[in-house]
């Protein structure tokens, strides 16, 4: 298997170890923020996140759609510190309406993920469900490994150099 065979397997299953996302988001004046968020995510990548209207990183979504999510690796599982497995996606954040066919496919799917709090946050007004679409990706696996993600699904894995 050559080394973006194995970049490609390596790839397809890595979201699937987390519950949880890191997402960053900027206010109108710029301000960035970091935060997380459990998640759902369906078969063309896309992002689902069920958060507070209270939240700081959900007033900046509304100010600026543009969010960027990383997944990365545990550093307790990690053999490099400076060298930790990580996926980020530029994503663009849409809400999701209230009581939509499509909110309530995905609070299904939250509920079937995380069990009955989805029950108790379904029955708060403040929170929302927005849909983050990726653009583009990168995937680091290691020292000289960075692969850019590209394709209508992103599913196409090219080698960073230079």
């Amino acid at each position: 298997m050559s080394q973006i065979e194995k970049a490609q397997a390596e790839y397809e299953g890595f979201c699937q170890q987390f519950e949880s996302v890191i997402i960053s988001t900027v206010n109108a004046e710029g301000v960035p923020n970091a935060s997380y968020t459990p998640f759902v995510m369906d078969d063309a990548k896309n992002i689902y996140i069920y958060v507070s209207g209270l939240s700081t990183h959900t007033k900046n979504i509304y100010a600026n759609p543009h969010v960027c999510v990383l997944f990365i690796e545990d550093e307790s599982q990690t053999n490099q510190i400076f060298a930790r497995r990580r996926l980020s996606f530029d994503c663009t954040a849409t809400l999701i309406e209230r009581e939509s066919e499509t909110w309530k496919l995905v609070v299904e799917q939250f509920h079937g993920r995380f069990g009955e709090i989805i029950e108790v946050l379904r029955g708060l007004a403040d929170f929302r469900i927005f849909q983050l679409t990726p653009s583009e990706g990168r995937f680091v696996i290691g020292f000289g490994a960075a692969y850019q993600i590209t394709g209508d699904r992103l599913h196409q894995l090219a080698q960073v150099t230079g």
